[in-house]
Order: structure tokens, then sequence, then C-alpha cells
């Protein structure tokens, strides 16, 4: 039996929980890391969508990645393994270093940390974003694509939709979109055809 997928699999989870200081939008940004670019388990359109399905789910957006990533390399015992690698570090931390954590949770030290960390979070979020965008001009156009990410900012901040529900619509668009550009692209390979055979016959 080959246990080093196993082993990647739990080695890669364990450096997001490890690493992944500030919670559920930290983590994301490591997750991409190790699946995509470290290991190549999954491309960045298959993360994408990962993503989308985990934050439409209910629950800690970690746990669900986690979860999904291991699902796919080595199905339900990939899953919970690298569930268990990636609480595992943390839960030992916490368990451990709880009666230290009180201590120190009024400290300036522990303060300027936390607020230290939070412009690397920042930054990591925002190329995630930026190479989401980019796939979004490719696939949607570069006019969709920006009216999407305009309609998904008023739906989040002025309507103060749950996110679930606005990425649910936005996969029920995306469905379409796809549905009847396949359509449209399809017609006019068609209509292409039809003329061509009309030229030859005149020829």
């Amino acid at each position: 039996m080959n246990l080093k997928p196993y082993l990647d699999i739990f080695m890669a989870m364990a450096r997001t929980g490890i690493l992944g200081y500030g919670g559920g939008p930290s983590v994301i940004p490591l997750f991409r890391h190790e699946a995509v670019l470290r290991y190549k388990w999954i491309s960045d359109e298959e993360f994408g969508e990962i993503l989308a399905f985990a934050n439409a789910l209910p629950g800690p957006i970690a746990t669900k990645m986690a979860a999904q990533l291991g699902y796919r390399q080595k199905g339900t015992i990939g899953a919970c393994l690298a569930v268990i690698a990636h609480i595992f570090p943390t839960t030992i931390g916490i368990v451990g270093l709880l009666g230290l954590l009180y201590t120190l949770k009024e400290s300036v030290i522990v303060a300027g940390m936390i607020a230290a960390v939070r412009p690397v979070i920042a930054v990591l979020l925002g190329i995630m974003a930026y190479e989401f965008c980019s796939k979004t001009w490719k696939g949607l156009g570069k006019v969709i694509g920006l009216l999407s990410g305009i309609i998904a900012f008023l739906l989040l901040t002025v309507v103060n939709v749950h996110p679930a529900i606005s990425i649910m619509l936005f996969l029920a668009y995306g469905t379409i979109h796809i549905r009847l550009s396949n359509w449209m692209r399809q017609k006019r390979n068609r209509k292409k055809e039809n003329m061509n055979q009309d030229r030859e016959g005149i020829s």
C-alpha cells in the first residue's frame, strides 16, 4: 500500500492548520497554495468551484475545504484524514495554551501581532481575487465579469443578501450562461457550415 498520498494529504492540511492564522479567510490562499501550486491536485478553476460550493454550505469554510480536497484524492479516508490533520495542530495548541491565552489576551504584544498579520492576509486575498477576476474575464468576458462583480458587491453590501444565497444565484446564472454560450456557438458553427456548403454547391 502506497502511503505517500496519505502523507501528502496529512502534511498539506496540517500546514494549513498551523499557518492559517486569522480564521477562515486567511486559510483559503493556503489551501490554494497546497492543492494547486505545491501538489497540483487540482487546477485553479476546480479550486474556484470547490470554494464556491464550500461557501454555499453551512459551517466553517476551512474544514469543508479540507474535507473536499482530501475526498478528491483518497475518498472518504482522505476526507477524514484531511479534516483531522487540519484541526489537530490548533486543537492541541488551544488545549495546551488555554491558560496562557487567557493571560495574554489583553497583551499589547499579542494585539500588535494580530494587527501586523492582517495586511498579509489582505494581500493574499487580494492576489487570489485578482487571479479569479482574470479567469472570470476569460470565461465570461470583461463586461459581464465586471457587471457580475458590481452586482455581487451590491447584493452583499447594500441589499445584505446572505453570501450563500448570492453564490447560489451566480452558480445558477453561470450554468445558464454556459449553456446559452454553447448553444449560440453551435448555431454559429452550423450557419458557417451551411454557408460553406452553399459556396461549394455554387462552385
